[in-house]
């Protein structure tokens, strides 16, 4: 099993804010994770849309698409950050 958190936008999106999934054996990194999301429905792929506007952290540490996934991770999609 797999956490997934969704943050602003993609929250609304998706209309849920977490969710626990179990994705395929084949998911091997983010970017497979994202394919699969976007396959789950409408609101996912809508979140999905856009990647160039979407940010990923497993296990709270920001990574890039091709970061490696697992049972266990937790897996959160964010909108780009800005300071300030």
């Amino acid at each position: 099993m797999m956490k997934i958190l969704y943050f602003a936008w993609l929250r609304t999106k998706t209309g849920i804010g977490e969710e626990t999934v179990e994705p395929p054996p084949d998911i091997a990194d983010v970017a497979g994770l994202i394919d699969w999301l976007k396959a789950r429905g409408p609101g996912h792929a809508a979140a999905f849309a856009n990647l160039s506007v979407v940010r990923a952290a497993v296990n709270r540490e920001k990574v890039d698409p091709d970061h490696p996934v697992k049972a266990g991770d937790e897996v959160a999609f964010f909108p780009p950050l800005t300071g300030g």
